[in-house]
C-alpha cells in the first residue's frame, strides 16, 4: 500500500521497497509469487499529509517436516535461561518507544543485515529441530522487553531480566542504554529460552553471532526488569495482562 505514485518522493518510496524486497528474497532464498497493490492512499485536500506510510506486506509458507518440533512463544518452565541471539544494538529511531514516551518520529529506521539475518534464521531453526531451546519469540514492535513480556504471559510464567551490565558482566553491552536495548527495534534478533544455555552461547559465537544472557524464568508470575543502577521494576502478570485484553475494548468505548 503506498500513497500517490505521482509524487515523486511516492515513486522513490515504491522504488525502494521493491529493491528492498528483491535484495531480501535473493539473500533469503524466498521467492513471492504473487502480489497486489493499492495506490493513491491520501487525501488531496491535505497535499500529501495524510498519506499512508509505505507499507509492503509478505505472507510465506513454509513446510514443518516434524509438528512435534514446533516452536512457540510461550516459556515453558521456571529457571530457564532467556537469551539475546542476532546483534548487539539498540536503535530507537523511530520506534514505538520514541513514539509513544517521547511523542517524537524521527530518526532513521534500523539497518538490515540479510547475510546476518539468515545466519540468525538458520541457527534458530536447527536450535528447535534439536530441541535445545523450549520458547523462540522475533523481536519487533517494542523491542527485547516488549517481547519478553509477550513470552511471559502467553506462558504464565514470570521472568527477570537485565540489562545492568554490572551484573552481567561477561555479556558486553557496548556501553548502549538500558532503554535502547530493552525498546530498540534493531533487526534481527531473536530470545529464545534454554535449560542448556552455554550450548546456546557456543553455537552462537561458532557462527558468528551475537548472543546476550537476558535473565532467566521465575516460578513467581511477575516480570521484574532491571535496568542500569540496579534500578527495579516489578509488575505482576495480572496487571499486563489486563492492560494488554483492556486497549481494544477501552479504545472503541471512548
Amino acid at each position: 500500500n503506498f500513497a500517490n505514485p505521482q509524487r515523486p518522493e511516492i515513486m522513490a518510496q515504491i522504488v525502494g521497497c521493491l529493491e528492498g524486497m528483491a535484495d531480501a528474497c535473493r539473500a533469503l532464498d524466498y521467492p513471492i509469487v504473487s502480489g497486489n497493490v493499492s495506490l493513491y492512499n491520501e487525501s488531496k485536500a491535505t497535499g500529501g499529509g495524510s498519506a499512508i506510510l509505505p507499507t509492503p506486506a509478505i505472507g510465506g509458507v513454509g513446510v514443518l517436516e516434524d509438528v512435534s518440533k514446533m516452536a512457540t512463544i510461550s516459556f515453558k518452565a521456571e529457571g530457564e535461561a532467556i537469551l539475546v541471539i542476532g546483534v548487539n544494538d539498540g536503535h530507537l529511531g523511530q520506534s514505538l518507544w520514541l513514539r509513544e514516551i517521547l511523542g517524537g518520529e524521527n530518526g532513521a529506521a534500523p539497518c538490515i543485515d540479510l547475510d546476518m539475518e539468515r545466519k540468525a534464521g538458520e541457527l534458530i531453526r536447527s536450535l528447535v529441530l534439536e530441541n535445545l531451546v523450549t520458547a523462540v519469540h522475533d523481536v519487533s514492535d517494542g523491542g527485547e522487553l516488549i517481547a519478553v513480556t509477550e513470552m511471559a504471559l502467553a506462558g504464565n510464567i514470570g521472568a527477570e531480566v537485565s540489562w545492568a551490565d554490572e551484573l552481567y558482566p561477561d555479556y558486553d553491552i557496548q556501553n548502549a542504554s538500558s532503554t535502547a536495548l530493552a525498546f530498540g527495534e534493531s533487526q534481527g534478533r531473536y530470545l529464545v529460552t534454554s535449560a542448556e544455555p552455554e550450548v546456546i552461547i557456543s553455537r552462537a559465537k561458532e557462527t558468528g553471532l551475537y548472543v546476550r544472557w537476558l535473565g532467566a524464568t521465575t516460578e513467581e508470575a511477575v516480570l521484574h526488569a532491571i535496568t542500569e543502577h540496579t534500578v527495579s521494576a516489578y509488575i505482576p502478570l495480572t496487571d499486563l495482562r489486563a492492560a494488554h485484553e483492556s486497549f481494544f475494548k477501552s479504545w472503541m468505548e471512548t
